[in-house]
């Protein structure tokens, strides 16, 4: 299976975590800096890429909260994983 080459709003949400855990605004307005204002990410865009990146084990989610009892949900911060050496 080939992969398709990443897309400039998912390099930069990449990017933007490589400094470290950010919740999804400050990966929005990140990106934004980063890409000298030529991408302005949606939240749906933001995490749609997020998704992604996270099932090809790019990032992780850092942590969740619970925001009633008996009820987690995930706290916008994702993280980078360490790269992984690839085997021929």
């Amino acid at each position: 299976m080939t992969s398709s080459p990443m897309r400039d709003p998912t390099y930069f949400v990449l990017a933007a975590l490589l400094a470290g855990p950010l919740h999804g605004y400050a990966i929005i307005k990140r990106a934004g800096e980063l890409s000298g204002g030529r991408v302005r990410l949606a939240t749906g865009t933001l995490y749609t890429a997020l998704d992604r990146l996270t099932a090809e084990g790019h990032v992780e989610q850092a942590a969740a909260v619970v925001i009633a009892p008996g009820t987690v949900a995930p706290k916008t911060k994702a993280r980078p994983l360490a790269r992984k050496p690839r085997t021929a």
